[in-house]
């Protein structure tokens, strides 16, 4: 038996179809339902399904009595507010290709974007980073707020196969890369609404993140608009550890964050009291067992992960109906193809291989702008190929084992950081921490771990719990302290970095 699961039968997205007509497509019927509060520590800025589509379809008025034409890629830079947003669907809407990009980007950075993507014009917030962009349309974004005084565009159905939205992502050589997704990518998501959120109408989702990450903008808002829920998003203002008591004062049934957010709140070892909460989501990066397991113990609530990538948002996933089977991820979602592969094709159950999604799921991306080359380096035959190694079992269940390229060699061993740091992670005060294979002299690599902490470990004792608990291939050789472990702008830790760093010190 193969490691390969397939469900592949959903419904195909229709034709013609637009994804914020998609997303809106409830707002007429429940006019004067809360789509949206945007959360502070004094109170909430609230928007109806009535107003939040007419900001929307206004805005693309706007946008197009500015001269774009369908089409035309927009750069987004705009801060953490509802009008990110509004001005994404806005466009959407339009037939116009909005472009989001992180607050935490340079202007070096972004003249890098400017220059790749050609984009028609720029939406700026004068308070985020951007380059002087000459011959390019900048919009600020208090006159994007006075376009929703406008009367409503007329929606731009066409074909679903056509570009809807780009998003920058890291790529393995370090270069971002632009993603195109198509609209049909939005009916695709329609697979994680019980493979992963186990989402109704009546449910309040709170989303930890930005309005302007990708994971909140897909998990956070438009899933739960595409059912009618309401959203809830913490603004800029709010820190996280203020995030459980937004939970229980706006009664959220569902708390989505990555791993990084749970681990922050527990960390002051409080047992708390949600009466509305019923789990929690998470994804970005690898849930551990421990963060887990302490999640549970302080809210009686489970969390459910998910596993994806900006070329195809989240596709494997465990639920409220199906939960994972302890250390494993979970399985594909009902109406998925998915396989475990090596350069043959997909590989018996119970083997290591590589992550891999057919090119038949509607929510696979377009491609990369500009790139065919390296889109096409990705695919093999019929399989999309994540890069990333996991394991099959007979009933589905997938087991990550880490990143093709995280991977580590220990004296002709392959070692997986993953199952080291999850290790590590359970010693008395570590805080956070990252393992790599370093390069200490020429052609000798030896793997290595960096932490963070309040004080300085024991390393005699630490050394001795890491002995006691992994085999000797496994053991790091070197420990180091750091004051911080470096991370990319979604808040993941960069090994390549932590890496890079440690070799030029030598």
């Amino acid at each position: 038996m193969n490691s390969l699961f397939d469900q592949s039968t959903p419904s195909p997205c229709p034709a013609p179809f637009n994804m914020s007509a998609h997303v809106l497509r409830l707002a007429d019927r429940q006019p004067g339902k809360i789509a949206l509060s945007a959360l502070s520590l004094s109170g909430s800025e609230d928007w109806t399904y009535g107003s939040l589509k007419s900001a929307i379809l206004a805005t693309g008025t706007g946008l197009l009595e500015l001269g774009l034409k369908p089409g035309n890629r927009i750069l987004l830079r705009l801060g953490n507010t509802v009008d990110f947003p509004v001005a994404y669907l806005g466009a959407i809407f339009v037939g116009l290709v909005p472009v989001p990009t992180s607050t935490q980007l340079t202007e070096r950075e972004v003249a890098k974007i400017i220059g790749d993507l050609k984009p028609s014009a720029i939406l700026h917030d004068p308070s985020i980073a951007c380059p002087e962009a000459p011959g390019i349309k900048l919009i600020d974004s208090s006159e994007l707020k006075k376009m929703r005084d406008l009367n409503p565009a007329h929606c731009n159905m066409g074909d679903p196969n056509r570009m809807a939205y780009i998003i920058y992502t890291s790529g393995t050589s370090g270069t971002p890369r632009a993603v195109c997704h198509a609209h049909r990518a939005i009916w695709a998501r329609q697979m994680m609404h019980q493979g992963w959120y186990g989402l109704t109408k009546n449910d309040c989702l709170l989303h930890a993140g930005a309005f302007n990450w990708t994971y909140t903008l897909g998990t956070g808002l438009m899933d739960p608009w595409s059912i009618g829920a309401t959203a809830l998003i913490p603004t800029e203002s709010v820190e996280i550890k203020s995030l459980p008591f937004l939970l229980k004062r706006h009664k959220a049934t569902i708390f989505a964050a990555s791993p990084g957010v749970y681990r922050k709140i527990l960390r002051d070892n409080i047992v708390y009291d949600f009466p509305d909460l019923r789990h929690g989501l998470t994804a970005g990066e690898k849930l551990s067992e421990t963060t887990r397991e302490h999640w549970f113990a302080a809210t009686n609530t489970p969390l459910y992960e998910a596993y994806g990538m900006s070329e195809c948002s989240t596709f494997i996933s465990s639920s409220p109906k199906s939960p994972a089977k302890p250390g494993t991820l979970g399985k594909p979602q009902s109406g998925r193809r998915v396989a475990i592969v090596d350069d043959t094709g997909p590989v018996p159950i119970g083997t290591e291989g590589t992550i891999a999604v057919s090119n038949r799921d509607p929510g696979l991306m377009l491609g990369y702008l500009n790139a065919p080359n390296d889109t096409a380096s990705l695919y093999q035959g019929e399989w999309f190929l994540t890069g990333d190694l996991a394991v099959m079992d007979a009933d589905f269940s997938i087991t990550f084992k880490g990143r093709a390229d995280d991977m580590m060699n220990a004296g002709g061993y392959r070692v997986s950081p993953l199952e080291v740091e999850a290790l590590l992670l359970q010693f008395p005060g570590v805080i956070s921490v990252g393992v790599t294979d370093v390069e200490v002299k020429p052609n000798t690599r030896i793997i290595a771990v960096f932490y963070t902490a309040i004080t300085e470990l024991d390393e005699t004792a630490f050394r001795a719990y890491v002995e006691q608990n992994m085999a000797r291939y496994k053991q790091p050789k070197l420990f180091q302290r750091m004051v911080a472990l470096p991370t990319n702008p979604n808040g993941k830790l960069n090994r390549r970095a932590l890496r890079t760093q440690f070799e030029a010190s030598l």
